[in-house]
This record gives C-alpha cells, structure tokens and sequence, in this order.
C-alpha cells in the first residue's frame, strides 16, 4: 500500500471513532476500573499536652513570740498552760520562734523593767508578736501597744478590744483572747456538790475583779444545780464560801497564805476547795489532811495537768486550751487578715477534752466516783445542749434583782457582774 492510500484509511478509521463517541447517551458514565481494598490506617488523635504548674504558695514567714508570763513556766497552773501552749503553736506552725519571761506583774521583784518595756526588749530581738497572759499586765499591754503600732500585741483575759465593752480602746494591733471558763467553773462546782459529806464548800479565790467574781459565780450556780437536780437537795442546805487571797498566786508578806486559807476551810468542816489561783495549794492541802484521815477533795484549776501527784484527792480539773485560738491568732498575722478583735471562745461540745478544738476542758480526777463521774458526763451534755444557769430568777448578794424570772444574762451582765450572787458567802468588792 502506498504511504498515501494508508493516510487515506488512518483518517477514515479516525472519523468513525470520533462518530461512534458523540452518539453515546448522555449521562452515561463509565464503570469504574474495580481496586483491591485497601485497609485503612486508623486514625491517630492528636491530643495536645498542656503542662500544669501550680502557683508557688510562699511559706508563710515563721514569727517570733515574746510571751510575758504571770508566774513560774511550771506552776501547774495559769502559766504553765500557756507555756505549753507554745508547744502546740511550734507543731502546727514550724519554725516559730519563742521567747518568754516568767514572774511579770506588778511590783514583781523578778525583774527592774515594766511589762511594757521587758515586752520592747522582745520586739528588739525581733518578736512580732508579744502576749501578755495576765489581767495584772493589761495597762502594759495598752500602753505598749500604742507605743509599737507595728508588733501584734495579744492579750489573755482582757477586755480591751471589746467594742461594746467598758474599757474599750481603738487599737487595730491589739486582741483579747479569754476562755468561756464559766462553763468550766460550773463543771468544777457540780463536782464539788455531788461528792461533799458536809455540803460545805470553800472557793479559794485570787484578788476580787470582773473576772474572779463571775467564775466564784458560774461555781457556785453549778454547785446548787446538781445539788438540787441531782441529788434533790435543799438549795438552803449547801454552804458556799469565798475567800480571797489578795493575788493570783501566794505573794510571802502580799497575800493571804493559801496554804493556810486552804487549812482553815478543811478545819471547820468545807470538806471540798474549788481553787481559782494559779497554783495548786488547795490540792496540796487536801492530800496532806487525806493522809491524816480527813476526808477532803479539791478541784485545782487551768491546767490540765494539775491532778498529777494527788490524784486520789482531785476531783477533777477545769483547764484552758490556749493552742488552738494562738495558732489562729498568729496565721492570720502570717495571712494578712489580723482584726483587731475581741475573743470569748467555749468549749467543743461534742468533746470538751479535743486539743484541736476546744478552748475549755475538765479532766476527771481519780478522787470523783463512778457514780458521779457519769453525772458530770451528763450535766456537760446538758450544757452542750443549751442550758444556761445565768438564767433568772437571780439575785445579787445584797439581795436586789440581778436577772428576772426567765431572763437570760448576755456577755456584758456575765462578765461585769458586780457582786457575788445571793446564797454566797464572802466579799464582793
């Protein structure tokens, strides 16, 4: 075939296949050319990591206490309470500091400076914060605490930071923190009722203030309520009686003896002391005329520990927590959010012997009966569940109305009661 007629049929044949091509239907559409399947990588899901970090907490800046003690650090009493205390504030805040004085009152031969100034010597050495544990250092405290505006100042039993109180004074670096010891001295009293033989019983009290006269008070209401509602007793048949030392503690040549006044009431026939000085002559006493025969107890008072040695003549004790309330007092400095406040702080019903919780407890003395021992348990828990003997009818010593028929005191009546109630014997002022 020559090259011409071949071009000639290559064309020809071109034409048909275009041809054939436009005349296919439309919409038609050619068959896919079937694949082997593939299997499919599952997906992988990306997740982003954010890393966490946690804001820094600062630790809080440990502080140094100064604290100016009353009396001796082991008197077994209002000042070894609060010297343990710090022990308790050291564990729950580490690295506290601590720097103490012992024997700080007024006219105490211990030392040359007032509470004020030995309290400046604390702050020079760098306490932050100074407490003064006693009512007798309270115009110290005042007056150190305006003169340093820049250290906390605590002050144990005063009522100086009390707005509605009758000495208050405006000073955001001062606080008061004081027990309801009320409830305490009320406990202590049932426990005098339940187990005297005589119904004669003798309170050996400090000097005669706001303070002593409303816990010589709260002693004697409980005493005439179990005496009456537990052992069904005429209120007319039980003796109560005060006698005031002169101090918080025997000052040879300032005070009364305790250990006499204790050995006057055992001999004319008090055959129970409730004491509410810081030490613990009354226990003492009571031991030593156990040993000759008598039979005699004593409740001693503020210190956990103070049966230790007499157990079989304690009754039990009344004490103060002062940990707990310290440890929130110095975190709030640590935490910025100090208030100048006033503080009454009770008791932790629901176990009155928690060191974590409660500023008031009462230990049972080996010397309180099983009997009697279970109702103590039962007048707390009536406590606990609102009873209030600073209810009235109650009258002052002198006879007038105190409280009327119903009324129940507030904590500006309790606190500055004026005189001993009707019923007690001993001064009031």
């Amino acid at each position: 075939m020559s090259r011409k007629n071949a071009w000639i049929l290559i064309s020809i044949l071109m034409i048909m296949v275009l041809t054939l091509t436009a005349c296919k239907p439309a919409g038609t559409v050619e068959e896919p050319v079937a694949e082997e399947p593939v299997a499919e990588e599952p997906a992988v899901e990306e997740t982003e990591v954010q890393e966490v970090t946690e804001a820094p907490v600062a630790e809080a800046e440990p502080l140094t206490v100064g604290l100016l003690l009353v009396g001796p650090a082991n008197d077994a009493g209002w000042s070894q309470a609060h010297f343990d205390s710090m022990a308790y504030v050291q564990e729950k805040l580490p690295g506290t500091e601590l720097l103490y004085l012992e024997n700080v009152y007024t006219g105490s031969t211990a030392h040359t400076q007032t509470p004020a100034e030995l309290a400046a010597d604390m702050a020079a050495k760098g306490a932050k914060v100074v407490i003064f544990n006693s009512d007798d250092q309270k115009d110290n405290a005042i007056k150190f605490a305006q003169e340093n505006p820049d250290v906390y100042v605590i002050h144990a039993s005063g009522d100086s930071a009390w707005k509605e109180g009758k000495n208050y004074v405006d000073l955001p670096n001062l606080k008061n923190i004081m027990g309801r010891m009320e409830y305490g001295k009320m406990i202590a009293g049932c426990a005098a009722a339940l187990t005297t033989q005589t119904g004669k019983i003798g309170f050996l009290g400090p000097l005669i203030n706001d303070e002593t006269r409303r816990f010589a008070a709260s002693s004697y209401l409980g005493a005439k309520y179990c005496w009456t509602e537990y052992l069904g007793k005429d209120p007319a048949d039980l003796e109560f009686k005060v006698t005031w030392i002169g101090f918080w503690f025997n000052i040879p040549g300032v005070t009364l003896d305790p250990t006499q006044v204790s050995d006057d009431f055992f001999n004319t026939g008090y055959d129970v002391i409730i004491s509410s000085i810081d030490t613990t002559e009354a226990l003492t006493e009571a031991k030593k005329f156990a040993a000759d025969g008598k039979q005699v107890w004593a409740v001693p008072y503020d210190y956990e520990g103070a049966c230790e040695g007499a157990n079989d003549v304690c009754l039990g004790v009344e004490y103060f927590n002062w940990g707990p309330s310290y440890v929130a007092a110095l975190k709030s400095i640590q935490d910025g959010t100090w208030e100048s406040s006033f503080e009454l702080v009770g008791p932790d019903w629901a176990d009155i012997n928690n060191p974590d919780t409660s500023m008031i407890g009462f230990n049972k003395g080996g010397a309180l009966s099983a009997d009697n021992a279970a109702k103590i348990d039962q007048f707390i828990s009536e406590l606990g569940a609102g009873l209030n003997l600073w209810t009235g009818p109650i009258n002052l010593q002198d006879g007038s109305t105190y409280l009327a028929d119903g009324e129940v005191a507030t904590d500006l009546q309790v606190w500055y009661l004026p005189q001993l109630l009707e019923g007690m014997e001993g001064q009031s002022e």
